[in-house]
């Protein structure tokens, strides 16, 4: 099999499973509308040209979400919505110096006030991509508007922080890997976004492509190491060597060894690079034991939190749609007999609302462009 990179062919898998393309292209463009603009939305906008996601559960304003609305409307041909998101954060998250010069704050407030001076790394690779994207769809501007050329500095700032003044890569210099934070040395499964990895080292200043090419490689393998044999779950955090992260919980805000928030992301991930690249049978034999776990093992139960062993924990997931929404994007990848039960348990899956609906349903709209063969590639 080849992937959509070398075809230019997407899967609409709600076609596949007979939905018809008006259904599909309805869910799609209402599911945006009410994201951003609908009576559930968290997409607010500030002045004339500028606009955020709010994390309504946090209520603040995470490069996370950020980003995340920046690919949401690049896939969706929404320039002017990107604009005002990328103006937002490049005008308020950004860091000119210090420290962190050229990562983003992670956190900030709704007025702009940044709530902490680090960065969260799957904020700059996910600000990189959709800038890239934009660049070839729409074009390049002027300023921070120069899509591409934006893209290429959040990238060489990635690798070479540290080097002639203080601070430190995001990207691990001796295996590849993304760090946690810049500051630590170890990472999140999460994270690893190797189809993204695979454009960088096409478009990133030429004398970092290699690294990007590591990178993906790198990525790909640490996941095996990350994703429990048996199970397919991965950690919230893991040491290089796939290890669940135990340390300084107290710093991180609790358990991080565990399948809990940030994890569900993995399988998703898998799925996207399967359909982009499908460089590795090895996420399929994932995808499809995470799908058996959530469909046989622990069927028509609630879902709760999980040792990466499998093992059910007395804490309910916070998060509940968005499983339902990565196991089905899980899909692109596996082949299993839960392949079709995943997608249509999330077609018949409403948004969520209420204050936690922020991170659901931004992982919602993914899995929904992913599925109906619209998170593409621009080049």
């Amino acid at each position: 099999m080849q992937g959509a990179f070398y075809t230019g062919k997407y899967r609409n898998v709600f076609a596949e499973l007979g939905y018809s393309q008006d259904e599909i292209d309805q869910k799609l463009s209402q599911t945006f509308h009410e994201i951003f603009y609908g009576e559930n939305r968290f997409y607010s906008e500030a002045g004339e040209d500028m606009g955020y996601f709010e994390d309504t559960g946090n209520h603040d304003v995470r490069t996370e979400g950020m980003s995340y609305a920046m690919m949401m409307c690049v896939q969706m041909d929404k320039k002017e919505e990107f604009d005002r998101v990328w103006k937002w954060a490049r005008t308020y998250m950004y860091m000119e110096d210090g420290y962190n010069k050229g990562y983003f704050a992670w956190s900030c407030q709704t007025d702009g006030k940044k709530n902490d001076t680090g960065p969260a790394p799957d904020g700059e690779e996910f600000f990189a991509m959709a800038l890239f994207f934009a660049s070839h769809r729409w074009g390049d501007g002027e300023g921070i508007f120069c899509y591409s050329q934006q893209a290429r500095k959040i990238l060489h700032d990635c690798i070479h922080n540290g080097e002639k003044e203080p601070g430190d890569p995001i990207m691990e210099p001796e295996n590849y890997l993304i760090r946690f934070i810049p500051s630590r040395t170890f990472s999140d499964p999460s994270y690893h976004c190797a189809h993204f990895y695979e454009l960088f080292a096409l478009w990133a200043d030429e004398e970092d492509r290699p690294f990007w090419k590591k990178a993906a490689k790198a990525s790909r393998e640490y996941l095996k190491t990350a994703c429990h044999p048996d199970t397919g779950l991965a950690p919230e955090y893991a040491y290089y060597d796939g290890t669940p992260y135990e340390k300084e919980q107290d710093i991180f805000g609790g358990r991080h060894d565990w399948y809990f928030s940030d994890s569900y992301r993995v399988v998703a991930n898998l799925g996207l690079d399967y359909e982009w690249f499908a460089a590795d049978s090895w996420n399929v034999e994932n995808n499809n034991k995470v799908q058996r776990f959530f469909c046989e093992i622990h069927k028509d139960e609630d879902f709760m939190t999980y040792e990466i062993d499998g093992r059910v924990l007395d804490k309910p997931a916070l998060h509940p749609v968005a499983i339902i929404a990565t196991n089905a994007q899980a899909s692109l990848a596996a082949d299993g007999p839960y392949a079709k039960e995943c997608v249509e348990r999330f077609w018949n899956t409403p948004l969520r609302t209420g204050d936690r609906r922020y991170y659901d349903n931004c992982l919602y709209l993914f899995a929904l462009l992913a599925l109906s063969g619209n998170y593409r590639i621009y080049q």
